[in-house]
C-alpha cells in the first residue's frame, strides 16, 4: 500500500478510507494500536501474517501481545466507505479531528495529522534516508 491521504474523523468516530486503500484492504480489515502514537491496519491476509509472527513469541513473551490483540477491531466499510474506530483506538493515537492515512507496505497506518507531520519532518530528511539506504546497503 502507498500515499499519503488527509481525511477528518467525524463526532461520532467515523473515518473515511480513501478508494484507493478500500481497494487494497477490502471490505472488512482490522485495526489495533501500533509501537508509536498510531494505529495500524491491516488487510485480512495482514492480520493473519501478523497473528503467526506474534505466534512465534516464547511462552513466558506471549502476554506482551495482548494489547496488540484485546485493543484490536474488526472494522466493515460501510455504505460511504467508512471505518466506526472505537473510543481507546482514537485516544490512543489522538485521533480528534484531522488524520493522516498512510500506506506502508503491508498496512495503513493512521496518525493525527499534526503528529504525522512532525514525524515526517524527522524522517524525510536526506540524511535519514541516505542512512536507512545505507542500512540496505543501496
Amino acid at each position: 500500500m502507498l500515499g499519503t491521504f488527509q481525511h477528518t474523523i467525524d463526532a461520532k468516530g467515523r473515518l473515511f478510507i480513501p478508494a484507493r486503500l478500500r481497494e487494497e484492504l477490502g471490505d472488512v480489515f482490522y485495526v489495533t494500536i501500533s509501537n508509536e502514537e498510531c494505529l495500524w491496519g491491516f488487510t485480512p491476509a495482514g492480520w493473519e501474517n501478523f497473528k503467526e509472527k506474534m505466534r512465534e513469541l516464547p511462552i513466558l513473551d506471549k502476554k506482551k501481545m495482548r494489547p496488540f490483540f484485546t485493543h484490536a477491531a474488526k472494522c466493515d466499510l460501510d455504505g460511504q466507505g467508512r471505518i466506526l474506530l472505537s473510543q481507546f483506538l482514537r485516544e490512543f493515537a489522538h485521533l480528534d479531528k484531522n488524520v493522516t492515512i498512510n500506506g506502508v507496505d503491508e498496512c495503513v497506518e493512521f496518525w493525527d495529522s499534526d503528529t504525522w507531520t512532525m514525524v515526517d519532518e524527522q524522517e524525510s530528511t536526506p540524511e535519514n534516508i541516505s542512512g536507512v539506504l545505507s542500512d540496505l546497503r543501496l
